[in-house]
């Protein structure tokens, strides 16, 4: 069966780097850091100091206060980035249509804040004190679930977990999900608000965190000064839709998405694998899907977390991949202006990648200040880089293993 396919044709986000999703990509032209100081939680308690959190996010803009009340944080993203992505493609959903209209998006964490503040009004007032809608707030799916409704889309339906590969793993199955007949747009991506007192305590503890306390300089992907990852917050969303489907009602194509890969590492629950080879297969696996050859690659959206394996894995990953093409290469990490979204991470960085495409240029890694010699391929260092991209990839790894790439083409019909 010949595979249908694939284009996007509407993104939102909702990011530390603005509540839209083309305020967010001219800061990230512009390297802009969209990180600051910490102020969800008392920063005090803590040896992480800085954070990327999403500022002056009005939600009364995207829905009634009380529905809002209903929803954890990272599902108010969601509604948001998605509403945003509907607007953007000029996507109409209706009765005829709504079957046919299918919702994808993943959180890596859910809604950890909800889970906290109820807890403490169970410990000090009991279980009459608990809010009726403690799970539905909870639960990773909810931000799939309310998207649906909001929407009005009734076609396949699902959420993906897989810690920071979330929104990759769900926009690479959505992806399928369309290429295979099963529906004709879907709305895909993810959404996260992780910087609470537990999960900024659990990522402390484990020494995931950087503790520099500069917030223009705390994340520095690839540099040789890295010391861990700056937690951030909030969602990109993108619509995929079939392409007789999308020609028919004459939308915008932003990019053709041709690749997707998923693999296990069977190693560590947060270290990637030596060599970072589960990376690499994942790689190979959507180079392959995509019909392509390494060769043909012009841009990486790397994963670039700012952690000492991450960055040193991925490099040595890409290189087991694309051989000496990976010196010819332009890779960067948005990672060093947004911070980490864990399960949104994915889906805002596949907006960057196919607004690459468009725009013909290359986003900047900020505060490349010092080389690794471990880490030596083109990272786009602190400027961003006008160059027709005609391919590009996206990669995502994340805890327990979890490795994802989506590869994305200019379209030509």
């Amino acid at each position: 069966m010949e595979k249908r396919r694939v284009v996007v044709t509407g993104v939102g986000a909702v990011t530390p780097l603005g509540n839209d999703a083309d305020t967010t990509w001219k800061n990230i032209i512009d390297g802009k850091s969209g990180i600051g100081p910490l102020t969800r939680v008392n920063a005090d308690e803590y040896p992480a100091k800085v954070a990327a959190e999403v500022k002056d996010f009005n939600v009364e803009l995207f829905m009634e206060r009380k529905d809002a009340r209903k929803m954890d944080r990272f599902t108010q993203y969601a509604v948001a980035a998605s509403l945003m992505a509907v607007k953007d493609a000029n996507l109409t959903i209706n009765d005829e249509n709504a079957p046919r209209v299918g919702v994808w998006i993943g959180s890596g964490i859910g809604g950890m804040e909800t889970f906290e503040e109820q807890y403490e009004n169970f410990q000090k007032r009991g279980y009459r004190r608990v809010s009726p809608f403690f799970v539905p707030m909870l639960i990773p799916d909810m931000a799939t679930g309310q998207v649906s409704i909001t929407l009005g889309a009734k076609g396949f339906n699902s959420c993906t977990v897989t810690a920071c590969a979330t929104g990759t793993n769900s926009i690479g199955d959505a992806f399928k999900v369309i290429q295979r007949g099963d529906a004709d747009v879907m709305v895909t991506g993810g959404a996260e608000a992780p910087i609470t007192k537990m999960s900024v305590a659990g990522f402390c503890a484990n020494t995931a965190l950087s503790t520099n306390p500069d917030p223009q300089t705390a994340s520095r992907p690839f540099d040789k000064n890295r010391d861990g990852f700056v937690i951030g917050e909030g969602a990109g969303i993108v619509i995929l839709e079939e392409l007789e489907h999308a020609l028919a009602r004459g939308a915008k194509i932003y990019a053709e998405i041709v690749g997707y890969g998923a693999t296990g590492d069977a190693y560590h629950i947060t270290a990637p694998a030596p060599g970072g080879e589960g990376g690499a297969r994942a790689m190979k696996m959507a180079i392959n899907d995509g019909g392509l050859s390494p060769e043909d690659l012009d841009y990486i959206n790397a994963h670039g977390t700012s952690t000492e394996y991450n960055d040193k894995f991925e490099t040595l990953a890409v290189k087991e991949v694309f051989g000496d093409h990976a010196y010819k290469l332009a890779m960067s990490s948005t990672k060093s202006m947004t911070g980490h979204l864990l399960g949104a991470a994915g889906g805002v960085e596949a907006i960057f990648t196919v607004l690459a495409i468009r725009d013909s240029i290359i986003p900047p890694t900020i505060n490349y200040e010092t080389p690794d010699s471990e880490c030596d391929l083109d990272y786009v260092p602190n400027v961003a880089r006008p160059k027709e991209i005609k391919v590009a990839m996206s990669n995502s790894l994340g805890f327990g293993g979890h490795n994802a790439t989506i590869v994305f083409k200019k379209y030509e019909s």
